[in-house]
């Protein structure tokens, strides 16, 4: 099948990069420790392999003061692969155990996925229904510090964040947010818990024929989870369906590959790699074995989406199976494989690039060894407007290609959606930033949970739930009591303003604490522009659709 002649593929190529590498890293790391008087020369080094040997040789005998070599040469290498693309890094021994992949292992933290760009520990995802979710941090906040352990510049490190982060269950860890709204450090107190692993945050049915499914990560067991929220759905009526990948920012692409072949016909390519060295390069391509190919589809994206988010949703554009709506996602389509070094320390190099199968590249535009500018890709995104009008986003028209029913599609960076759906700014006000920044709506949301668990936990349904809460002038002044005596004061202008707002969001963080993340994602939709324009769509006979003729 061709998912097992991918992973068969993937395999021998990391193992036979690997073993070419060796003879290299292996003269590096001798590197660290041997030195050599400088009127030596070893024929069989390069000039540069030389140059480095007798400079770390005259840094030990002849430097001012004693200074650990090891030390300089572990610098040496993060700074080298500092160089190149954003996410090739180097990882010392000593983080090689803890560097887990949070796909497949289950722990106490805090709930969050994290990459350190330019000495800044970056939140990537914050996993669905984890402590930190809980509090109100978000993808794309900044760890400035842990209790009171500095998390910047050269503390930035995998060892010293996992440190910090991790620990037993029930203990507290004050985090020190830099958010990009607002000027002052924001902090949160979170309490490690267990960090759920599931990668289908909610499946219900958003009409009787429309069944929705919002998947979080591509793990290990997210297609099993996927086909039998399929499943599910099919035997509730759903005959078309909303795939929410929003928020997702990727993982396992075998996962991706299999998800898609259940809605393609047999011989459809779903993407390719390809890199400098020929064993890099790999296809995955539909075996017709997929259970819902006569199922309209809608995939729902954001600048978040990223890596097997973006080859799922670019697989279902190219080949005009079903519309992309919502906003342009990430733009991560490297392919890193991670090599042992010599020392028991590794390397995850990038090694090859996504390509969507119209021939797309969904990497976004790097300079080698520019990761500061990288890094402020959202953000210079959010200042350009590109979150809130279509006409913001910069197409680059010389990297036109064409799905397989002739629509044009760009590359450049990111897919782009079929249908722009602005983020809704409706009811944002200073004071709905202010207690959103706080984290206050969780944690008066947790406050009315815990008093209010065993009426709440009694309902089944979102309607039971919501039948069960005060009436909303009554909850809303509850909240502004709260947040009065939390330093922010009652503006009720402001609060009249972002009024529905406070109280959807309100709503569906009690039910999220009392229910599970199923209801508060359940809940945010019935207000959610980007859900309501696939629901529209859908119902329009809007999008494509490729079904194979019957016999």
């Amino acid at each position: 099948m061709y998912i097992s002649r991918l992973k068969k593929r993937r395999k021998m190529n990391r193992n036979r990069l690997t073993m070419a590498l060796i003879p290299a890293v292996l003269a590096a790391g001798l590197i660290g420790g041997i030195f050599i008087g400088r009127n030596f020369y070893d024929h069989s080094k390069s000039p540069n392999e030389e140059k480095l040997r007798m400079l770390l040789g005259m840094i030990e005998s002849e430097y001012v003061d004693d200074v650990s070599v090891d030390s300089i040469m572990e610098g040496t290498y993060a700074g080298l692969l500092a160089m190149l693309d954003p996410h090739s890094v180097y990882i010392p021994a000593s983080d090689v155990e803890t560097v887990t992949d949070e796909l497949e292992a289950s722990f106490s933290g805090v709930g969050v996925s994290f990459q350190v760009i330019s000495d800044t520990v970056n939140i990537i995802e914050i996993v669905a229904g984890g402590p930190a979710e809980k509090v109100g941090l978000l993808p794309g906040d900044k760890i400035l510090k842990a209790g009171n352990e500095d998390l910047t510049g050269k503390n930035a490190t995998n060892e010293n964040v996992y440190k910090n982060l991790r620990g037993q269950k029930g203990t507290k860890v004050t985090l020190t947010i830099k958010r990009a709204n607002t000027q002052k450090p924001l902090t949160f107190e979170v309490t490690r818990g267990d960090v759920p692993q599931t990668s289908i945050d909610a499946k219900y049915m958003l009409s009787p024929e429309i069944g929705y499914i919002k998947v979080s990560k591509f793990a290990r067991t997210t297609h099993d989870e996927f086909t039998n929220a399929l499943m599910l759905l099919k035997a509730k009526g759903a005959q078309k369906f909303i795939i929410d990948l929003r928020g997702n920012s990727g993982g396992y692409l075998d996962q991706a590959v299999l998800m898609v072949n259940e809605f393609l016909p047999p011989d459809r390519m779903i993407v390719y790699t390809k890199g400098k060295n020929p064993m890099n390069e790999s296809f995955a391509v539909s075996n017709g074995a997929g259970h819902y190919l006569d199922s309209e589809l809608v995939v729902l994206t954001d600048e978040f989406s990223a890596s097997a988010s973006e080859i799922f949703a670019g697989a279902i554009q190219d080949n005009d199976r079903g519309l992309v709506i919502g906003r342009r996602t990430f733009g991560k389509g490297l392919v890193q494989n991670q090599l042992p070094l010599p020392d028991n320390s590794a390397v995850r190099l990038t090694v090859a690039r996504y390509y969507t199968p119209s021939g797309r590249s969904i990497q976004k535009e790097y300079k080698l060894g520019e990761g500061n500018k990288y890094d402020l890709d959202l953000s210079e995104r959010y200042s350009h407007g590109e979150f809130y009008s279509a006409d913001s986003i910069k197409l680059d028209k010389s990297k036109e290609f064409l799905t397989t029913g002739g629509r044009p599609v760009y590359g450049g960076g990111g897919i782009m959606p079929d249908i722009f759906v602005p983020e809704d700014s409706t009811g944002i006000t200073g004071y709905y930033i202010n207690v959103s920044n706080a984290g206050l709506i969780q944690q008066y949301a947790y406050d009315y949970a815990e008093k209010n668990r065993v009426k709440l936990a009694q309902a089944k349904t979102v309607e039971q739930f919501l039948s069960r809460l005060p009436d909303d002038d009554t909850l809303l002044q509850g909240f502004v009591e709260f947040a009065v005596g939390k330093g922010v004061p009652a503006r009720w202008y402001y609060i009249n303003q972002s009024r529905d707002l406070i109280l959807h969001h309100l709503k569906a963080v009690i039910a999220r604490d009392v229910v599970g993340y199923a209801m508060f994602v359940e809940i945010l939709n019935t207000k959610d522009t980007t859900v309501d324009r696939a629901m529209e769509a859908l119902k329009g006979g809007e999008s494509p659709i490729i079904i194979p003729k019957k016999p």
